[in-house]
């Protein structure tokens, strides 16, 4: 199976570790991994601060670049949920609305795609630890992914989960929210490290780096020993 891998804005720069993970476990699942270059931002900064003029260009490039991939797969499923908005962005261009659904059918979220199209549940995975679940809110609201991350994570070996309480909450990311509403934002990361202290869990996990970045800083700023990993560090852990 050949899939072509969408590195989203926050791996590329600040987790590339993640987007290494990311490939070693599709190929590690028998998929051909390639990477089309011409890929950039999914255009969600833009479209979220209601620039969708701008965002339509960005959109147009990408659904240029991934045309000719089989199967389209990205460790964010912030950005992917991004992608399921191109139709309606274009909702008034029949023509790109149509090119817009074709990328949209072929576009999964890393653990989306391992569950629900390879129909893997465990990837051989060892950790260890005991950790708790970030549920992001474009990933699960959104693009409607909740079941998948669980059932992977309930067939890694040695680690033990705790639910976290309130994981329906936002984390007070929210892209340019955490910009434009700092005090409320810096809240709501507080409120949710509360949370995460409260299962005395050892790591955090999640697969967006959004909300990864904001919890990990905050956690780091407060002097907390709690890891955070993405999801994909998780599922490519070994013993």
């Amino acid at each position: 199976m050949k899939v072509s891998l969408f590195i989203t804005c926050l791996a590329d720069v600040f987790y590339p570790g993640v987007g290494k993970d990311t490939v070693e476990i599709l190929e590690r699942l028998k998929c051909e991994v390639v990477f089309p270059d011409n890929q950039t931002c999914c255009g969600q900064p833009a479209y979220n601060s209601g620039y969708h003029k701008e965002a339509k260009e960005v959109a147009k490039h990408m659904i240029e670049t991934f045309a000719a991939s089989d199967y389209v797969v990205s460790p964010s499923g912030s950005c992917v949920s991004m992608i399921h908005e191109y139709p309606h962005l274009f909702k008034d261009d029949e023509a790109w609305k149509a090119k817009a659904e074709a990328l949209v059918a072929k576009t999964f979220e890393l653990t989306q795609f391992i569950v629900d199209v390879l129909k893997i549940e465990d990837v051989g995975a060892s950790l260890p630890t005991k950790a708790t679940y970030h549920t992001s809110c474009h990933m699960t609201r959104l693009l409607g992914v909740k079941d998948a991350p669980m059932k992977l994570l309930e067939n890694v070996e040695g680690l033990e989960f705790a639910s976290l309480p309130n994981k329906e909450t936002c984390c007070g990311f929210g892209g340019t929210f955490s910009v434009k509403m700092v005090p409320i934002s810096e809240q709501m990361v507080n409120e949710k490290i509360d949370h995460i202290e409260e299962t005395e869990a050892e790591v955090l996990v999640g697969a967006d780096c959004g909300c990864l970045m904001n919890i990990g800083g905050r956690i780091e700023r407060q002097g907390k020993p709690i890891k955070v990993m993405h999801i994909a560090q998780v599922l490519n852990s070994k013993k």
